[in-house]
């Protein structure tokens, strides 16, 4: 019998290849689903906007799932003009944190503490990788996220992965689906520092969320 699959066209095959990694890849990043939060208008972000007195830097969360060491979502925080999370296709909310098209601003010390914090449960931990870089790579990486617009679910790491290869010193990493192997990549990167943050709690994301916001909110 002749396989199905043998007499469809090159380009039949490579739309099934490709809806097949999507499938697989949204099936690994369930917990990266696409948000429709309202979005703050210019008054509100510039009000709540914060710079941190740190260097340039920008740090990459991947949030790791303990048993099976898969990805569950990735973000990206940025400190340039003002200090924010690309949070693609993200969870998290504050009643005191703004945000524009996936885009988090007012990332207070408390405020970074809350994102990592309701990430970090029983069944998941939470990887930062931070790397201090040039101003004018920082600003680049912050002109990026602020004019990329929503991201859907399941992107978050392939969105993520597009916005800093177009940075300067960032070209050779390669685009993917998959958080843990886009944390892989930027570990090779020099003077990258890595710190991998635990909690106990329950592994229920929506209570942990609930819990950071009324955390802020005190």
């Amino acid at each position: 019998m002749t396989s199905v699959f043998n007499r469809m066209p090159a380009t039949s095959l490579g739309r099934i290849a490709l809806r097949t990694a999507l499938f697989a890849a949204c099936a690994a990043l369930a917990a990266c689903a696409e948000q429709k939060k309202p979005n703050a208008d210019a008054g509100t972000l510039a009000a709540a906007s914060y710079r941190h007195n740190g260097p340039p830097a920008l740090t990459l969360y991947t949030v790791v799932n303990n048993r099976s060491g898969q990805g569950g979502h990735t973000a990206l925080m940025v400190n340039a003009s003002e200090r924010v999370i690309f949070d693609p296709a993200g969870s998290f909310y504050a009643d005191v944190v703004p945000e524009k098209d996936d885009v988090l601003y007012g990332i207070y010390p408390a405020v970074e503490r809350a994102y990592r914090s309701a990430h970090a449960r029983s069944t998941h931990h939470v990887m930062t990788q931070r790397i201090e870089v040039t101003p004018e790579q920082a600003q680049r990486a912050y002109n990026l996220i602020v004019s990329n617009g929503r991201v859907p679910g399941a992107y978050c790491a392939r969105s993520t992965s597009a916005i800093l290869t177009q940075i300067p010193g960032f070209e050779h990493l390669e685009q993917t689906f998959y958080p843990v192997n886009l944390a892989e990549q930027f570990a090779k990167l020099p003077g990258v520092t890595t710190e991998l943050y635990y909690e106990e709690d329950s592994e229920d994301l929506q209570k942990g969320l609930a819990k950071g916001n009324a955390a802020l909110n005190e």
